[in-house]
């Protein structure tokens, strides 16, 4: 079953574990109301940075010292034009019609005068790339977003989003594709790929003086209200 998540959540997980470590103690810390697992959810969290430490940025690390940027840059948008597809159902699914079908050019376009998505050439068409999955279109259609959790391999997530996922598992063009080999190896190369363009952002948060977890589970919450509002939130969501 884990093997048929789209890579896209798989990364961005792996992304947010970068945060972890040097944690106050559990005594120290005021209750936050979103996070009432917060035990659970730091065990998790924990769990999750080691098998990026042993396991992910090693490989990251390795991809990235024998790729060439313009492969790097090539790998990504077709994986990006794969997104497009899911990100189009979403949008329709929300009623977003005119942004569903600016998602749907893309595809078109990046799959054809891009040679199967290799080549973002929609961007340079102002068709503007969006970012949508199923735990948006819950929120959008009213499901109340929960408690947050960090699920393990997984990541950060709400309630909401964490049934958002298992959604998006059957809607994932990638989830569709066999032999099984061939889908371990493009989940297996997106998953590191994705990883390796994160280096930069990990550089930024190399100080142990805050408490990572607190900062990761507000910055995940924070970014989550953005996208639900399409950059747009209410002021008192930005407060």
């Amino acid at each position: 079953m884990l093997s048929r998540i789209p890579a896209r959540s798989l990364t961005l997980c792996w992304m947010l574990f970068l945060l972890v470590s040097c944690a106050p103690p559990m005594a120290n810390r005021i209750p936050d109301p979103h996070d009432p697992w917060e035990g659970f959810n730091r065990s998790m969290h924990s769990f999750n940075d080691g098998l990026d430490r042993v396991l992910l940025k090693p490989l990251a690390k390795g991809y990235e010292a024998i790729t060439p940027t313009p492969v790097n840059t090539i790998i990504t948008n077709f994986f990006n034009n794969i997104d497009d597809l899911m990100i189009a159902v979403n949008n329709l699914l929300q009623g977003k019609f005119r942004d569903g079908g600016s998602d749907l050019g893309r595809v078109v376009l990046n799959s054809t005068l891009g040679i199967g998505g290799l080549i973002d050439v929609a961007t340079g068409m102002t068709f503007d790339k969006h970012d949508e999955d199923f735990g948006q279109t819950l929120a959008h259609w009213g499901v109340g977003q929960g408690n947050y959790v960090v699920l393990p391999f997984f990541g950060p997530r709400t309630v909401r989003d964490s049934f958002g996922l298992a959604a998006d598992v059957p809607l994932s063009p990638l989830s569709w594709v066999q032999p099984d080999l061939l889908h371990y190896s493009l989940v297996g190369l997106r998953t590191v790929d994705e990883r390796a363009d994160l280096f930069p952002a990990e550089r930024l948060y190399q100080s142990g003086a805050i408490d990572r977890y607190s900062y990761l589970r507000e910055a995940y919450l924070q970014r989550r209200e953005y996208l639900l509002y399409d950059g747009h939130p209410p002021r008192e969501a930005e407060e």
